[in-house]
């Protein structure tokens, strides 16, 4: 594997291998990887890409600044994990880097009704970094593919939302399914600063999930959803909220509608680390 921390190295690295016809699966990440990162390297490496991981904690989407100082940091053990995962190229830049001009120097994006609901009326302003640094790391890296996890199921509609806004509809956009503790718990770097306490608890937001999938013949959503707020609290967890949605625009569902996809999601706190976790109806 190979590391750059330069712009203008990395596109000449990049440059040479498009010379030799090697299609570019690109994998942004604030860090801190987990096997659900790895497995989008490995994903790419599956489909022939040239695999492009980034590794940059992005300080403009973090809307809560002692969330950013929180954020756990393990850069060296993650380039272990990305050799073994069979990487060929880490991007490792400062803030500077990405932001010569400063943070607020930077094209910010209006994602419209993505942006009012759910994680955006939640952390407002997260989204508008997330656009900032996304552009920026596209136009770097210029990918044929951009692999991304469905954990962040908002989030990846705003990608795909912004490739479009910034000229880059022919990029391949490889949503991949969300990767699972044994108990159900999304994996997520934020899981390491789970007390054990906390960890062992936390698997109840993905019993959650699967309880709206499964009672959707059974019940209305108002019941199962206030089945699933008293047991998120009986255990000790904050929800801050229990949503259904139509999965293809995120529109607010009252109810169980069987003729469209639909997709239930969840936000909640175990102490101070805040989770989030989907699930797409069957």
């Amino acid at each position: 594997m190979v590391i750059f921390k330069k712009i203008k190295d990395l596109q000449v690295y990049i440059s040479l291998q498009n010379t030799a016809k090697s299609a570019v699966g690109f994998i942004p990440t604030l860090g801190a990887l987990h096997a659900g990162h790895l497995s989008l390297v490995e994903k790419a490496g599956a489909e022939g890409m040239l695999t492009v991981c980034s590794i940059f904690l992005n300080p403009t989407q973090f809307n809560d600044k002692k969330d950013l100082e929180k954020y756990p940091v393990s850069t060296d053990d993650d380039i272990e994990l990305l050799v073994k995962a069979g990487c060929d190229v880490l991007f490792l830049p400062d803030v500077s880097e990405i932001y010569p001009n400063g943070t607020d120097g930077e094209a910010t994006y209006d994602f419209g009704y993505l942006d009012t609901i759910l994680e955006g009326a939640n952390r407002p302003g997260h989204f508008k970094g997330v656009g900032q640094v996304v552009s920026r790391l596209l136009e770097i890296v210029k990918p044929d593919n951009l692999y991304i996890g469905q954990k962040d199921y908002q989030q990846c509609m705003v990608i795909t939302k912004l490739a479009k806004m910034i000229g880059m509809e022919e990029m391949k956009i490889v949503i991949c399914p969300t990767l699972r503790e044994s108990d159900g718990l999304a994996m997520s770097s934020r899981n390491r600063r789970l007390t054990e306490t906390q960890r062992a608890i936390a698997g109840v937001i993905y019993q959650c999930l699967v309880s709206i999938e499964s009672k959707q013949q059974t019940a209305s959503f108002a019941i199962v959803r206030k089945e699933c707020e008293d047991l998120l609290a009986a255990k000790g967890l904050k929800p801050e909220y229990i949503a259904l949605a139509d999965a293809r625009d995120l529109t607010p569902l009252e109810d169980y509608n069987k003729d469209i996809p639909m997709v239930t999601l969840i936000a909640a706190k175990v102490g101070e680390i805040r989770l989030i976790d989907n699930l797409l109806l069957q």
